[in-house]
Order: C-alpha cells, then structure tokens, then sequence
C-alpha cells in the first residue's frame, strides 16, 4: 500500500469526531471488553434494531464475541475518558481483568453492561464479515439501558472531546 495514501487517510480520518465505546462479552469465549470508535446504527426498522461495529481482529475480544455470539456496545459517557483508556490498553500495568477496575453488572442475556455509561446495547451477534484486519460485525440489539446522563464521550482530532450545542446565527 502506498504509505502517503495511508498516512493521508488516517490524518484525514482524525478529523472525523465519533462517539467512544467499549464493546464487551461474556460467555464459553471468556470475558473480554475493547474500546472501539468505529459504531454505527445499521437499522431501527427491522425485526430488531441493529447496530454495526468494526473490531481489530487480533485483539481477543473479537474473537470471543464470535464465539459467544454475544456482546454489549456501552456508548461511553463524557466523563469515562479512563474507561475507554483502560479497554484501550493504555493504562499500564493493566489490571488482571479490566473489569475488576471498573462497575458493571450482567444485562438479561448475561453481557456485561458498564455502569455510567450514557447508553448501553446488549445485543446478540447476526452476522460477522472478516475485512482486511477487522472484523465488521452486526449486532440485533435485545435490551437497550439509557443513562440520566446523556452526554456521550467523543474522540476526533487525536484527543477526547464533548459535544457543545451551537447556536444558529439565523
């Protein structure tokens, strides 16, 4: 691949805010949970809503959502830039299990669903599709929490962000 188109890309990439999450799964795969930055809604009208999300293939947690065919996308809240670090990799030394150092609780399909966050999506994995070096999954979202606090965590520019309203100058 030609490294200037790589290195364009991804300097331009950066300059796209999106919302922080950490998709997380429990089950015959293990425990495992990884912060992502690529979610997405896919659909609110089919049979259930869906959400999509793309996950590096080597990191273990995507492969035990593929075996447990389960997972949970937390949208993390504004205020859990240390979560998102901490499902990052980048606190170390890492604590033996990441959720030992955060609050969670199992969701009704037993997916662990990180408190604080500003909305959680226990969903049941449709389909997986390798691409290159990630895998694009498609979750059916089964339960859906909602925090009183709605204000998500946002990463654009190469550094955490939150959302301001603007005003129209109409």
């Amino acid at each position: 691949m030609d490294s200037d188109l790589r290195g364009r890309f991804i300097e331009g990439m950066s300059r796209a805010a999106t919302f922080v999450a950490v998709a997380t799964t429990d089950g015959e795969g293990g425990r495992f949970g990884m912060t992502v930055s690529s979610m997405t809604s896919v659909s609110a009208d089919g049979e259930q809503p869906s959400l999509l999300a793309c996950l590096n293939f080597q990191h273990p947690a995507a492969t035990a959502i593929l075996k447990n065919r389960a997972f949970c996308a937390n949208l993390l809240h504004e205020g859990q830039q240390g979560v998102s670090d901490l499902f990052a990799g980048r606190i170390k030394p890492a604590p033996v299990s990441r959720f030992d150092a955060v609050d969670w609780q199992p969701g009704p399909a037993g997916q662990p669903i990180l408190t604080g966050a500003s909305a959680n999506f226990e969903c049941r994995l449709a389909t997986a599709l390798l691409w290159e070096t990630h895998y694009i999954i498609v979750g059916q979202v089964t339960s859906v929490w909602l925090s009183d606090a709605p204000s998500a965590l946002l990463y654009g520019q190469r550094a955490y962000r939150r959302a301001v309203h603007l005003v129209s100058e109409e």
